[in-house]
């Protein structure tokens, strides 16, 4: 696999939406989490008129071998833009080459380039051991000063019409 020559490129049209989707779809089946979205909210999240997310593909030729969907945030605690990856996926041929932390990297190459972002933060469930030493590898350190919170779609839809 090393050998291979791998292509970077950005999910720009349906092709490689379908692509992304593919690899996220093969994300949520490897760490058996429920694959909630379809391909219409996807499309028009990455590739809709104010795109909420972005997507890279890494391939060789028609094979997928890799993908990642990340955003922009902003933290004034850091006074900098950065990068939230909410999905990263390497297919199980090209696991242990290096090419997560390629994919990392090229996130990282761009929101430096789109919005200056000079950090970058994601998240692995406490169960995957292996992916929580993958990222211990390449530098990732756990957030422990911070606790994670959410809203979810019925919360979310309550906030908006209490505000009204």
């Amino acid at each position: 696999m090393r050998e291979t020559v791998i292509n970077f490129r950005p999910v720009q049209d349906r092709n490689d939406l379908a692509r992304l989707e593919a690899a996220l779809r093969a994300l949520s089946a490897d760490i058996a989490e429920d694959y909630a979205s379809d391909s219409a909210t996807l499309e028009k999240a990455v590739l809709g008129a104010e795109p909420a997310a972005h997507g890279l593909l890494a391939a060789h030729g028609d094979q997928t071998l890799g993908a990642v969907l990340y955003s922009p945030l902003f933290s004034t605690v850091r006074g900098a833009a950065g990068v939230y990856v909410s999905d990263l996926w390497v297919s199980s041929a090209a696991r242990g080459q290096g090419l997560g932390a390629r994919l990392l990297a090229q996130v990282a190459r761009d929101g430096a380039a789109r919005w200056r972002a000079t950090w970058l933060r994601l998240a692995a469930y406490h169960h995957s051991h292996e992916a929580l030493r993958f990222y211990a590898r390449l530098g990732f350190t756990p957030a422990n000063e911070q606790q994670e919170l959410r809203l979810g779609a019925a919360g979310f839809a309550t906030l908006i019409e209490r505000a009204e």
